[in-house]
């Protein structure tokens, strides 16, 4: 029972419930935006920072709102498909993303070097990539670097990558290996974080 709610009152309705109510009761869409919209302006803003993160976020949900009737839950749930959505918008901004991470490895890292439990996330955020890390991603394809973030940024298991960025768990794996790969080439074997355990899979 959420704090809102009376006893006996029924629980609120599901992802897909509000999606396919909102076909008929659009303002039913606005509850989806509430619940999601922080968490996917920040995966945005990991990616590109703050600045577009309000724009991309924004796009998202209006995207996803005029794409609502095309909405299957048989093909998954409806978080993955909204950060399929904004994927693919971060998508539209490739080269901003690569000039953020090439600003990035120019930036002196401070303090020590990370711990072996360190995640990426902590790494593309806030101007916190070390330089050679930041290279690294710069470097990586389209496609394993939105598979390897979505791993890392939003603790996707490989299922929901696959739902979010419509490839077969197979095609997720491969290329999450492929970028773990050149990241450890990149930093002399070293893998200073945990990216996408194999308890993800």
């Amino acid at each position: 029972m959420t704090p809102s709610q009376a006893p006996g009152d029924d629980p609120p309705p599901g992802d897909a419930e509000l999606i396919e109510g909102s076909r008929q009761e659009p303002e039913l869409f606005a509850e989806l935006f509430h619940r999601y919209f922080d968490e996917i302006h920040g995966y945005v803003a990991r990616r590109l920072g703050t600045d577009a993160a309000d724009d991309i976020a924004a796009e998202t949900f209006l995207a996803a709102f005029r794409r609502r009737d095309r909405f299957d839950p048989a093909r998954g749930a409806v978080r993955p498909w909204l950060y399929g959505i904004a994927t693919n918008l971060v998508g539209l901004h490739r080269r901003a993303e690569r000039r953020r991470y090439r600003a990035l490895a120019r930036t002196p890292a401070d303090g020590a070097a990370p711990g072996h439990d360190d995640r990426v996330a902590a790494w593309v955020t806030a101007g916190g990539a070390g330089g050679e890390l930041a290279r690294a991603l710069a470097r990586l394809s389209p496609g394993e670097r939105d598979v390897l973030l979505l791993i890392a940024l939003a603790d996707f298991t490989y299922d929901e990558v696959a739902a979010a960025l419509d490839l077969k768990n197979g095609t997720v794996a491969s290329r999450l290996n492929r970028a773990r790969k050149k990241l450890r080439e990149a930093l002399d074997g070293v893998n200073p974080m945990l990216i996408a355990e194999e308890s993800t899979a």
